[in-house]
């Protein structure tokens, strides 16, 4: 099978931010995505930004067009959400975004009516069911479909960064789960999710895609699920390992991870250097680490097995990644991960929440609602940087 990929500008940045509608005095899932969408799609035609539906109708994605850098991708994104409150606001409805909703349980919430959707809860049965899940996925453009399969295998090493980062997960349907990312390892359970293969090259990904359509697996490669995959349509490299954000800040942060460690894997790829990976079993086990302790985990960084504590490896990473980002012009928003190891990820906030309201998750969700409403926009928190 041979399968084409477009032609992409290096190191460009797109990214999908997926939100729940929920009540704002209850703090309950609604499903409402199919009215808001009818209400904005005339409006937002033109527009760079699309907002668009997803598995569940408590559901939207917000999806920014193609940034030189990472703050326009973020603009794109801020543009989409006004947007969605035009509609929302006058109907008592809030956004809000984290890996899971803390209590919301999935026998109660409706499918979206699309024939892909059906298809993949008919196929999946319980599981396809559970997936109340809520991510974001950043796509970095690759000039060169050689370096694809590369850089996938040398950023899979950095895994367990981007999902402790991200996690936000600590609940799911009113239960604590002692884990910072319940998302990850319920969202694996997809036939065609959770790890990108180790393949070397293009050749492999295209034999991949040949056995998994030849076997009636997936229809074609927008099915591949993967952590990190190849997304071929758009030319880009797309992490999909990150629970939601749940301020754009912090998604202009991950973004900016995602971007400088591409350019930089990207420029030994250019020196004729061959990328640092790690095995197999270390990748996974990395990602257990990631979603059971969050920036507590200890990570395996190479190949000897040496471990770190992440949240000490990411301040390191992030002065490495100086010089890269002040190329590509990311630099303030990179220093947005730094601010999320001082102040606390999403998962460690709800928790405290939580704890302070003796365990009430709705206080947890209200807090989620003030997050997104009132947390600084990335215009504001580079104002102040």
């Amino acid at each position: 099978m041979t399968v084409p990929f477009a032609t992409s500008a290096r190191s460009t940045v797109g990214i999908e931010w997926e939100l729940m509608l929920a009540d704002g005095r209850t703090g309950d899932l609604v499903p409402r995505a199919p009215d808001a969408l009818a209400a904005l799609e005339e409006a937002s035609a033109l527009e760079r930004y699309t907002v668009t539906g997803e598995l569940l109708t408590n559901t939207i994605e917000v999806t920014s067009g193609v940034g030189d850098t990472v703050a326009m991708a973020v603009d794109d994104i801020a543009d989409a959400i006004a947007s969605v409150r035009s509609f929302t606001d006058s109907r008592g409805i809030e956004l809000l975004c984290a890996g899971s909703h803390p209590f919301a349980q999935w026998y109660e919430q409706e499918v979206t009516d699309k024939t892909r959707y059906h298809a993949l809860i008919d196929r999946t049965q319980w599981w396809g069911r559970n997936m109340m899940i809520w991510g974001i996925h950043v796509h970095i453009g690759v000039e060169d479909v050689n370096k694809v399969l590369p850089l996938i295998g040398a950023l899979s090493t950095y895994l367990p960064h981007f999902q402790a980062l991200s996690a936000s997960s600590p609940f799911w349907a009113g239960d604590r789960t002692g884990y910072a990312s319940n998302r990850a390892l319920v969202f694996q359970q997809l036939p065609t999710a959770g790890l990108p293969w180790p393949l070397e090259d293009w050749a492999q990904f295209e034999a991949y895609l040949d056995d998994m359509v030849r076997t009636g697996v997936m229809a074609d490669s927008t099915e591949v699920r993967w952590d990190i995959r190849p997304a071929p349509r758009w030319g880009t490299i797309e992490v999909r390992a990150c629970d939601g954000m749940s301020t754009l800040p912090e998604l202009a942060a991950v973004a900016a991870l995602v971007q400088v460690l591409v350019e930089h894997f990207s420029r030994q790829l250019d020196a004729g250097q061959t990328l640092p990976t790690i095995a197999p079993w270390f990748v996974r086990e990395n990602k257990w680490r990631a979603a059971r302790y969050g920036l507590d985990a200890h990570a395996i960084i190479d190949s000897a097995g040496t471990q770190r504590l992440v949240r000490e490896h990411l301040r390191d990473i992030v002065v490495e990644m100086t010089d890269v980002a002040d190329e590509l012009g990311c630099s303030r928003e990179l220093a947005g991960v730094t601010a999320i190891l001082d102040h606390g990820a999403s998962y460690e906030r709800q928790v405290q929440v939580a704890d302070a309201a003796d365990g009430d998750l709705r206080a947890v969700v209200q807090h989620l609602i003030h997050e997104f409403r009132a947390g600084p926009t990335l215009r504001d928190h580079l104002a102040r940087t």
